[in-house]
């Protein structure tokens, strides 16, 4: 395991207890990718290798912490990770940071996580990112904030959809999620997640949901985690 792939407790500080956060700042080798994980790649450029070697390299450090090696994280046929049964897991990587989190299935049934450039979503695509309640929120605020506010919706409604897709396999659209932060200003805070429709993932637990996010070294990074509850299939 290259060493530029560590525990990082900031990101961790993002979940419940029971999770684990893994990450690297240097681009993933595929070499060091198991042959199930490199079957995986097809034809992709070199840049989208890196990209998915670094995040497996993660999610593999991520398990380590669980007692679990030699495990090919490979891509379902949705692209989704396919992870060990007795494990939940999420993975990220954007403009030089990946990441990956994983917490045991018996305290946490779901997990998302995902980190996007601070200063990376265009003006062009904010209306299709964000709620009419969110747009109105992003309008309000001082025209030097509103770009790192898009990225905050933006990572953390990934976040979600991540965390949400492996229990119903639902589609998600962004308008169909109005986030609210708890606060803004700060570096770090958390959130909450408002349906604007009827969503499968209410069959598990009632709106809203939360999660917390972080501003670091130029990212945004959201985290959303959804506490095992016995007896659901």
């Amino acid at each position: 395991m290259p060493e530029s792939v560590r525990a990082s407790p900031p990101l961790q500080a993002l979940f419940p207890a029971g999770a684990f956060v893994a990450e690297t700042r240097d681009p993933g080798d595929p070499r060091l990718l198991f042959p199930e994980e490199a079957a995986c790649l097809g034809r992709a450029v070199p840049k989208r290798a890196q990209e998915f070697a670094a995040g497996r390299l993660c999610a593999r450090r991520a398990l380590a912490e669980f007692g679990i090696v030699d495990f090919p994280i490979i891509a379902a046929p949705d692209r989704q990770p396919v992870w060990p049964a007795s494990l939940v897991g999420s993975i990220t990587h954007s403009g030089g940071l990946a990441a990956a989190v994983a917490a045991s299935r018996a305290v946490i049934a779901a997990i998302g996580i995902d980190s996007e450039r601070a200063d990376a979503v265009g003006e062009d695509i904010w209306p299709t990112i964000c709620a009419p309640g969110e747009w109105s929120w992003v309008q309000s605020l001082p025209a030097d904030g509103q770009r790192t506010a898009v990225a905050l919706l933006f990572s953390a409604k990934e976040a979600f959809y991540k965390c949400q897709y492996p229990l119903t396999r639902e589609w998600l659209d962004f308008h169909d999620l109005c986030l609210r932060p708890s606060q803004w200003g700060g570096a770090r805070s958390a959130f909450t997640v408002h349906p604007t429709r009827r969503l499968a993932i209410e069959a598990y637990g009632p709106a809203p949901w939360t999660g917390n996010y972080l501003f670091h070294e130029g990212f945004v990074t959201a985290g959303v985690a959804l506490p095992a509850m016995p007896g659901y299939q």
